[in-house]
């Protein structure tokens, strides 16, 4: 047998646990994880005692975020699995590549100009390679709406028209946790969004060239729950009595996985997972709407809100030869907190309903059966996951694996909404890095 990659694995928050599950169970003749390291000892000891529990696995080295090196250089990995903090993923991404290690990142890739310029000097120094993990591009219904385009359906693509509702229990997480201060996160708009606007790019092959955005926090806040008569005076939800009714409360004693990744955790790391979501500081936005021009010739018209009554998406893409549409309402969403994802039902299931339909400039319209698929993000987590791990996976006619120049087109669409916003102007991507010129790197 030829000897296993060796991966280590830097942040140990929910969002790691897909890498896990996936080295040490479908993959584990082929890749091994070597060590965890994390800001939180309690957190790594968490997985730990899962491994050893339910895998019969002997624990892994343990480093705390500032023996990086140490654990580089004791544990010897080939690559490097970043699942920090949005804010923090170019330190990791930077400093493993120096150190001689490939990196496959969670997205979005960071969160604003300097950190990406950062990411891409280390790629031209060190000639390591970087991969972020776009879920939804290997979803079987997404992967079939780009088929729908390659095949021609609309002809040249002229109109993108997105909206994504996030609901509020999905929708509300993000307004719980570190994601809701833009310094974290980059907002909504490139946490969240960084999803929608690589499916965009992805679909109709082209890179963004202007932005133009408007954003308010409309729902959540302190502001907004006063406003409406309503009175929140807990900072967390947890442990609080006025909380128990509370249709927005989160409680981390619920479930085993937030209790052992968060509350336990609270001590070393002062992170609190539960925070109230009409409390402060709130610096995202929950309402979005964008329009991006591209290369291409093509506009997106994109709208995103966090606070919706149900939980999916509608787009249509129009052409010169005519259109194609997707509209898909996900399951009722919950929080899980098992260790899989503390994410929601919706993505851990088939859709609630779903629907694509296309339309020829001069015929009869028809509907087209959406495929589905288990696992999480409509399906998408098993299929990219062997694209990962799998040292043959199956051949990719759809082009799926994202490099670090497809995770720079997407986040620089949500950094650019995030400066249109607070200019109030149109946004030229190519003023703030230049991306056209690396489409074919």
């Amino acid at each position: 047998m030829n000897e296993r990659k060796r991966y280590a694995l830097v942040g140990t928050g929910a969002r790691a646990s897909m890498f896990v599950e996936a080295i040490t169970t479908t993959y584990r003749e082929v890749a091994e994880l070597v060590a965890f390291c994390d800001l939180s000892q309690t957190r790594m000891n968490w997985y730990n005692h899962k491994l050893a529990t339910t895998r019969g696995l002997a624990a892994r080295p343990t480093y705390f975020a500032y023996e990086f090196d140490r654990m580089i250089a004791e544990t010897r990995p080939d690559v490097v699995i970043v699942c920090t903090m949005d804010s923090t993923h170019h330190l990791y991404i930077t400093r493993a590549m120096e150190l001689g290690c490939d990196v496959i990142s969670e997205k979005p890739m960071t969160t604003d100009l300097p950190k990406l310029q950062a990411i891409f000097e280390a790629i031209a120094q060190t000639g390591r390679s970087l991969r972020v993990t776009f879920n939804y591009r290997y979803a079987p219904a997404y992967t079939q709406f780009r088929q729908l385009v390659l095949d021609g359906l609309v002809g040249r693509p002229l109109l993108v028209d997105f909206s994504w509702l996030l609901d509020t229990s999905h929708g509300a997480d993000y307004f719980r946790r570190w994601h809701r201060q833009k310094e974290n996160s980059g907002g909504l708009l490139v946490h969240k969004a960084t999803h929608h606007f690589d499916l965009v790019n992805w679909w109709i092959g082209s890179f963004p060239q202007t932005v133009a955005a408007m954003g308010a926090l409309s729902f959540y806040g302190r502001a907004n729950a006063a406003a409406r008569g309503e009175q929140y005076d807990y900072h967390r939800y947890t442990g609080v009595p006025a909380a128990q009714n509370d249709p927005f409360a989160l409680l981390l004693t619920s479930k085993e996985a937030l209790k052992g990744l968060y509350l336990d955790a609270e001590a070393e790391t002062g992170y609190i997972r539960d925070q109230n979501v009409f409390g402060e500081p709130i610096t995202a936005e929950d309402t979005m709407a964008v329009t991006v021009r591209y290369h291409n010739g093509a506009l997106l018209s994109y709208c995103l809100v966090a606070y919706a009554p149900w939980e999916g998406l509608r787009v249509a893409i129009t052409g010169t030869k005519g259109r194609i549409e997707m509209d898909i309402e996900e399951c009722v969403t919950h929080l899980l907190g098992d260790g899989a994802a503390v994410e929601t039902q919706a993505s851990k299931g088939p859709f609630k309903q779903a629907r694509m339909r296309v339309f020829p400039m001069f015929g009869q319209g028809y509907e087209v059966e959406v495929p589905a698929s288990e696992g999480g993000h409509g399906g998408a987590d098993p299929v990219m996951l062997e694209q990962i791990f799998s040292p043959t996976p199956p051949p990719d006619p759809y082009h799926r694996a994202a490099s670090h120049v497809d995770g720079a087109a997407s986040v620089l669409v949500g950094i650019a909404a995030n400066q249109s916003i607070q200019t109030k102007q149109m946004v030229c991507i190519e003023d703030l890095f230049p991306l056209a010129t690396m489409k074919n790197q």
